[in-house]
């Protein structure tokens, strides 16, 4: 029998395992924080814009979502990490590097603080892997969200191309501007959670892309009827609740923040989706599932960029902004302006990510409340101007940081795009077009005959699909 005083090998890679610095809390939150912001791209988005489309394109939207969710990956360990989290390059911009080692992995995490001008490093209480993974999930949702402005036409090869360029030339570029130590994090801009890293990234980038893909098919344009409204909403269900890790993990511990954050999220969302629901009624005289739907997203969106630093009532107030602005611009707007009606934005998403977007990052720079924001490690000597000596300052902050982010993901992504064109087309051939996921991907969202046999169509027998003899059911 061995001797209960001496420490077995295995006692000792336990002792190893859990060193001094390493708070099991947080770290169990900030792991359970990442995987429900995963589970808002995958499963979430992906069942969310299968259920939102026509039927035709069900497969081939999911697609999308679910290859973008996997390709983010090595990319963002073998180099994005790094541009986004790591050191300085350019003032907008961090060199790439590997997070793949063991030693680096393990290490305890370290994040940039700031008091606007002296910029210092605060270590978190758990491994930089927690934090790789976190930050993952992130910008893996981003350009998934990018991708409900071209479905319907974009080409799955094009698409296979942009995402891990866009991740690159894009997205490190915000995500390190903001959060990983460039400039606007160190002049004191507020993005507690993803508000532009994430939203009015997305939606610029969105819109970018939808100019230059080109618009769906007039006929796909003029009806485009959902073909599954209930697997949808389980989307969108997804989608909501997997917001309590996106905005509850950001302050990167499981505090006081924390709690704050994920019941300000729960607010704004609630008090948005009944505000669009509210306007559905008074002017097209019935509630809408999918209305719905976008005030819950632009509830969220909303709230993203001040999550942990406002107080209850101004999340009720940014709630009935959300609701309210976005609904304008999309029901009315997008009907009246040039742009909006040229360009096929096909889910809306530079009404629900990048307008609701540019309103949370402003009305945090007004609510934000000086204590809350004390209690946030990136932006411990910050107000809204709404406070006592917050003055105009902090609004007018917010303002110029959306612009850049506008201004370089317009840039960057139409760059990206032009690049890829010079190799392949960017959206599918109208043959393509006119029959949808059987011509992208050989395989159809639903089997509608029989007892779940395949009904192979015109196209797949035309091109060799269908076997000699097909296997009984």
């Amino acid at each position: 029998m061995a001797n209960a005083s001496v420490p077995s090998a295995y006692q000792q890679g336990l002792i190893d395992a859990v060193p001094d610095w390493l708070n099991k809390g947080d770290n169990a939150w900030q792991m359970i924080s990442a995987a429900l912001v995963g589970m808002q791209g995958m499963p979430g988005l992906v069942i969310l814009y299968a259920g939102l489309v026509k039927k035709k394109w069900a497969l081939n939207s999911a697609f999308m979502a679910l290859f973008a969710f996997a390709a983010v990956m090595p990319c963002w360990v073998l180099w994005g990490y790094k541009m986004s989290f790591g050191h300085k390059l350019l003032p907008f911009w961090g060199k790439a590097g590997l997070a793949v080692s063991q030693d680096f992995l393990i290490a305890q995490a370290v994040l940039p603080s700031t008091n606007y001008k002296n910029i210092t490093a605060a270590t978190l209480l758990y491994p930089t892997a927690t934090m790789v993974f976190f930050q993952y999930a992130f910008a893996a949702v981003t350009v998934i969200l990018l991708a409900g402005s071209v479905l319907g036409r974009m080409s799955i090869k094009a698409w296979m191309a942009f995402v891990p360029l866009w991740i690159t030339f894009s997205y490190s570029v915000g995500a390190f501007s903001v959060w990983g130590g460039g400039f606007l994090f160190q002049w004191g801009v507020m993005d507690y959670s993803g508000g532009y890293v994430v939203h009015l990234t997305s939606g610029a980038a969105g819109f970018t892309a939808a100019y230059w893909v080109g618009p769906r098919l007039r006929e796909d344009r003029e009806e485009f009827p959902p073909n599954n409204l209930l697997l949808a909403l389980a989307g969108a269900g997804i989608l909501w609740m997997g917001w309590t890790g996106f905005n509850g993990g950001d302050p990167f511990a499981a505090n006081v923040d924390s709690s704050m954050a994920v019941l300000n999220t729960h607010i704004c969302a609630s008090t948005s989706l009944l505000v669009w629901t509210c306007w559905d009624v008074l002017f097209f005289k019935k509630p809408s599932v999918i209305g719905a739907i976008q005030g819950m997203i632009t509830g969220l969106v909303c709230i993203t960029p001040g999550a942990g630093l406002v107080q209850g009532w101004a999340a009720l107030v940014m709630g009935i902004v959300s609701g309210t602005i976005p609904w304008y611009t999309m029901m009315v707007l997008s009907r009246k302006l040039p742009l909006l009606q040229k360009v096929d934005d096909t889910l809306g998403v530079l009404h629900t990510h990048a307008v609701a977007g540019i309103l949370g990052g402003a009305l945090t720079g007004l609510f934000a409340h000086p204590h809350l924001c004390s209690l946030f490690i990136t932006i411990p000597n910050s107000r809204g101007s709404f406070y006592r000596g917050g003055g105009g300052v902090q609004f007018w902050k917010q303002l110029v940081a959306a612009g850049f982010i506008i201004g370089w993901n317009v840039v960057a992504t139409s760059i990206i795009l032009l690049a890829i064109k010079l190799v392949m087309p960017l959206r599918m051939s109208d043959e393509e077009l006119k029959i949808g996921d059987d011509a992208a991907h050989g395989e159809e969202a639903y089997a509608l005959i029989g007892q779940g046999q395949r009904e192979y169509t015109q196209h797949a027998r035309n091109n060799g699909a269908v076997p000699d003899e097909e296997p009984s059911v």
